[in-house]
């Protein structure tokens, strides 16, 4: 992991599942508990729901409505609001998370969190972890009309609070967002080593990855 040249970043922005918060909780949901209770609401078997569903996962995959709720709630004709509570007690912090925002903040860092997940997702997680204290502001691509994967979003950002690529740190879990992040001109990029907790060490290509959030912190 290399040192941070802290001197030459203002702005931190922080992505939140499988970057702050341990995405088990996420693919859990997805994976295993939404086609468990898909199977039991409309009465097909577990094989058969995983059949449904999977094209459906793949067909929106890294678009807007693949992070609405209200879209997969209509979608497969279930709550997914309510279903999510019954896993609740899976969203966890991940290691040292705290100790960094805490840092960065101390330190007098712009601090913001942006992130693909849908309001309510958004609001079960900060029920479950006091996260809102660290950040200026927590903004959901859902805002914008655009993932983070889409140039849009960026020039959305940008058009909303002022940042300066340049002198900006990123860290997000999936590629194709720290890719567009790139590609708008953001200086300083960090992907995640480990964003599940159960699935171990990723491979972050071309990126270099935290591990240990203490590690960011040395020369702040």
């Amino acid at each position: 992991m290399p040192s941070l040249p802290w001197s030459d970043i203002d702005t931190v922005l922080l992505d939140m599942d499988g970057t702050l918060l341990d995405l088990h909780f996420d693919n859990h949901f997805w994976l295993e508990h939404l086609p468990q209770r898909y199977a039991e609401l409309h009465g097909v078997s577990r094989a058969m729901a995983e059949m449904e569903l999977q094209p459906l996962f793949e067909r929106h995959a890294g678009q807007l409505q693949w992070y609405c709720l209200d879209f997969w709630s209509a979608e497969l004709q279930l709550s997914v609001r309510e279903l999510k509570q019954e896993t609740a007690h899976l969203i966890a912090l991940r290691p040292d998370a705290d100790t960094f925002l805490d840092a960065i903040k101390r330190a007098g860092k712009r601090v913001i969190m942006i992130t693909n997940a849908h309001r309510d997702s958004l609001s079960l997680k900060l029920e479950r972890i006091e996260l809102a204290p660290y950040f200026e502001r927590l903004i959901s691509s859902h805002d914008y009309g655009y993932p983070k994967e889409n140039p849009q979003f960026w020039d959305a950002l940008q058009a909303d609070i002022g940042f300066d690529p340049a002198r900006s740190l990123f860290i997000d879990d999936t590629l194709p967002i720290l890719r567009s992040a790139r590609d708008f001109g953001v200086a300083h990029l960090l992907a995640v080593k480990e964003p599940d907790s159960r699935k171990g060490p990723k491979d972050t290509a071309e990126f270099a990855a935290v591990d240990d959030y203490r590690d960011l912190i040395a020369g702040l």
